[in-house]
């Protein structure tokens, strides 16, 4: 995945790097600013086996500040924002591959460095009692459960810091 670019982001950012599961990294450019979620939306994104993204609704791609064309073929934590704990990933994948379906509160990464809070829903995709893609469907989160998650992900972090 390719670093941020100055020439996306809206000033004033900060720049931070970030690792992802395979021990890949990238540089991140951030502006502490929240991108509301859109009323009466949902996000609607579908991936393959390997989290590459296979297809986004309208509103996923107008969240992500990407073009559509950037997006598909694109890991899915191209999104992932840096004040997201590696656990809460970890869990969503065990989750998966047992063929459940996972419920959780993220904060996106957009292309322009802001950020939106989600209440996710992935579901595997089974044909033939195989896991063929997955499927995520976002909606608004509360208030109240972003502020909760915003500690807990913060204590997260500074626990998986320490080891």
């Amino acid at each position: 995945m390719k670093d941020m670019q100055s020439v996306d982001v809206l000033e004033p950012y900060t720049e931070r790097q970030i690792q992802y599961h395979d021990g890949s990294e990238r540089a991140l450019l951030l502006k502490d600013e929240e991108v509301p979620f859109p009323e009466g939306k949902l996000i609607v994104s579908r991936t393959n086996l390997e989290g590459m993204i296979t297809h986004g609704n309208y509103s996923f791609v107008e969240m992500s500040g990407y073009e559509e064309e950037e997006l598909m073929g694109m890991p899915h934590c191209v999104l992932r924002h840096p004040d997201m704990p590696s656990a809460a990933f970890k869990d969503l994948w065990s989750t998966l591959q047992r063929q459940e379906k996972w419920h959780g509160y993220v904060k996106n990464l957009r292309k322009d460095g802001r950020y939106y809070w989600v209440y996710a829903t992935v579901i595997p995709n089974i044909r033939h009692n195989e896991t063929v893609s997955y499927t995520s469907v976002r909606r608004k989160p509360s208030r109240s459960k972003i502020d909760e998650c915003i500690q807990l992900y913060a204590q997260m972090i500074q626990e998986e810091n320490q080891t």
